[in-house]
């Protein structure tokens, strides 16, 4: 089996992970959950814990971060009650038991009506906004409150720093004055009513935020707590609950089955956000962005009442098989009531896949591509769409329209399929290494480019940032190191460097997981590029650095807890690419560096990220409402410098192919959909800088 048919990296927002190896392990009835998940780890991740009490300590602080990380829940007091259990977490696990968790939660449950009880006293009545005291926050909390008589007084000036900076917004917006329906001039709001106002969406704001934590379910506590034990084995590492897998398994392949509509949750009701573009809820017709969803029926059944549901819950009614119907009691804006049957097909989210336009700068023609992620669907045995595949799809439309150079661009680009990462390097070389893997024996393989030929030879440029994750390091790493490519970027790429897969967990259910335990994404291998490094943890240095409003301040993998470190392993034999394009790319890197060093626009960033670490780090706030206009003033007149709209972009224009307009087949909502991704485009920097660096290369 060739390594690059079955390994997948992992993402990091929604971790693309794929292919599942099941464990070796036989699990008896009586195991435990907890025990279950601590075995499998014990036999498949790439550096096992030994369970004792310096893990047991590590999972204890893991448990404190998680659930009061800001230190606004538990006391000093609170803290002693729970030392205690600081190193018998480990014997707990081994017994199956959730002592230390359970008392944790029923102490932040109780703290949850003390602090309720408090907010809403306080907001009942004006601050005073002529005070002369102030708030400060911190990027480190380091000590709890000594008892809830503090904790109270903390609450208090954080409620008034709250409610001051909406007061402030409104009484701002309130001096711009607004025209109603017939162009008259409203006269400006009483202060005493913005103020009313103001206080009112704090109450609103804390409200629904412990709504939030008292909505948890046993089982929603229980993968809450599964996840700060997996994670003290290393960040990526972590417990799927059957419906989170489905959820993951949809960011992966970049389609579901279902209606087609983003929804979300606001005040206890189900709106719809969105109609997908050629999904069966925007061929049916009836369901609008800005309805709420009030019931769900499957087909003819009888129908549940989805009003004060959790979001996931009532997702799960709304997704189904393709075929079959799912009737929707809606609520229109207009207050009407409305069934509506929606016959549930596949849904795909063109957003996730790969797309490209033409770029033309002073009569040079440039292709862009750009990358979501590295995508792949599996379950179609072979026949599903994939990253690689759809980028050479681009790469074909682009050459026919007469593209010159090429900017791939991987910002925000979390990963996926290495796969895919493997074939995609192979597009742009002839053949040879992109990555190497180490087991936990130590046992080394290459991931390999079979195959002859490319699908494109001219001049290559890659965008990276600090949130181009895993399989986005490896083929900017190998386009790196094979000179194939200029990679320009942030001064590092995120710093994932490990391989995941999916465990299943065996052993029947449970009654608060009825559909099964789910499954475990454990870290089983280390990627390195074919030099030798990891991409662990340092990422990938770009040729050309960007400078960037948060280079002053820790990103990725390097502020993760518990990451595996850097190392180094033998390089790989390969040989760098020679083309008259890599022969000039010296001279465009020296170039691109001078030119962004003299560049204002770039200076005031830099200058704005050293104040950034500052007000990171800590940045006290008055809570005198015209003391903190004048703080806000200043921190605008700040920003002014180095906003985007202060950004002189050169003279390009961005626009879609025309192939790709002929496809749309005169839809006018998939037209302006084709059209609206270029918006983020119309003025980026960092795509100027490539531009002007391809541009460099194709003299």
């Amino acid at each position: 089996m060739k390594l690059k048919s079955w390994l997948s990296l992992s993402s990091l927002t929604i971790v693309l992970t794929v292919l599942v190896f099941c464990s070796n392990k036989k699990f008896s009835a009586g195991d435990s959950l907890l025990m279950k998940v601590t075995s499998i780890m014990a036999e498949r991740h790439y550096a096992p814990a030994k369970l004792n009490d310096d893990f047991s300590k590590k999972i204890y602080q893991n448990v404190l971060n998680k659930l009061d990380d800001d230190k606004r829940f538990f006391t000093a007091e609170d803290i002693k009650t729970l030392e205690k259990y600081k190193t018998s977490i480990d014997d707990q696990i081994k017994a199956g038991r959730y002592d230390f968790f359970d008392t944790a939660w029923s102490i932040l449950m109780r703290r949850l009506d003390l602090i309720e009880g408090h907010y809403t006293q306080v907001l009942a009545n004006p601050f005073n906004y002529n005070t002369d005291a102030s708030y400060t926050i911190k990027e480190k909390v380091e000590k709890y409150q000594l008892n809830t008589t503090d904790l109270k007084k903390e609450w208090t000036a954080w409620l008034q720093y709250q409610t001051v900076d909406r007061l402030y917004r409104k009484t701002e917006a309130a001096k711009n004055q607004t025209k109603d329906s017939i162009g008259k001039t409203e006269a400006a709001k009483p202060f005493d009513t913005l103020e009313l106002k103001a206080r009112t969406e704090t109450l609103k704001f804390c409200s629904d935020w412990f709504k939030r934590w008292r909505k948890m379910s046993r089982k929603d506590r229980i993968t809450l707590y599964l996840n700060t034990i997996t994670e003290v084995y290393d960040p990526h590492t972590n417990f799927f609950p059957p419906e989170d897998k489905a959820n993951f398994d949809i960011g992966m392949t970049g389609k579901l089955e279902g209606i087609g509509a983003t929804l979300s949750e606001r005040e206890g009701y189900i709106k719809v956000e969105r109609i997908v573009p050629g999904s069966a809820s925007y061929k049916q017709g009836d369901l609008k962005a800005g309805d709420v969803i009030i019931k769900v029926a499957q087909g003819a059944g009888d129908p549940v009442d989805v009003v004060d549901m959790r979001l996931d819950d009532a997702i799960q009614l709304i997704r189904g098989k393709k075929g079959t119907e799912v009737r929707l009691t809606v609520k229109k804006p207009d207050g009407s009531i409305k069934v509506i049957p929606i016959v549930r097909e596949v849904v795909v989210i063109e957003e996730s896949y790969a797309r490209s336009a033409l770029i033309d700068y002073q009569g040079r023609k440039i292709g862009i591509i750009n990358l979501p992620s590295f995508y792949a669907d599996f379950s179609a045995r072979g026949r599903g769409r994939h990253s690689s595949g759809d980028v050479q799809i681009e790469i074909s439309k682009l050459i026919s329209a007469g593209a010159q150079g090429i900017i791939l661009d991987l910002r925000n680009n979390g990963g996926g399929s290495l796969a895919d990462a493997i074939d995609m390097g192979g597009l742009f070389i002839n053949s040879g290494p992109m990555v190497q893997v180490r087991d936990p024996n130590g046992n080394v393989q290459q991931g390999n480019d079979d195959n002859p030929g490319i699908a494109y030879d001219g001049p290559l440029l890659i965008m990276t940032n600090t949130y181009s994750a895993s399989a986005s390091e490896i083929l900017a790493a190998a386009m790196q190191d094979y000179k194939r490519a200029v990679i320009v970027g942030s001064k590092n790429t995120f710093g994932k460097g490990t391989v995941q897969t999916f465990v299943p967990i065996g052993g029947g259910s449970s009654a608060e997981f009825p559909k099964g335990f789910g499954q475990l994404k454990v870290t089983i291998q280390k990627f390195y590029r074919i030099n030798g490094g990891t991409t662990q943890l340092r990422g990938v240095e770009p040729d050309i650095v960007i400078p960037d409003l948060y280079d002053g301040i820790p990103q990725g993998e390097q502020e993760m807890d518990f990451h595996l470190d850097y190392d180094k392993i033998k390089p790989a034999s390969y040989k760098v690419w020679n083309s008259a394009f890599n022969s000039k790319f010296p001279t465009a890197v020296a170039s691109a560096k001078a030119r962004i060093a003299q560049d204002e626009h770039f200076k005031n960033i830099q200058q704005r990220a050293k104040r950034l670490v500052e007000q990171r780090n800590s940045y006290t706030w008055s809570l005198n409402l015209e003391k903190y206009r004048t703080q806000q003033k200043t921190l605008k007149e700040e920003e002014k410098r180095y906003s985007d709209s202060a950004y002189k972009a050169i003279e390009r224009k961005v626009e879609p192919l025309a192939q790709d307009m002929e496809e749309v087949n005169g839809d006018p909502v998939r037209e302006a959909q084709r059209k609206d991704w270029l918006k983020m485009y119309a003025k980026d920097a960092w795509l100027d800088q490539s531009i002007l660096v391809l541009s460099d290369l194709l003299k």
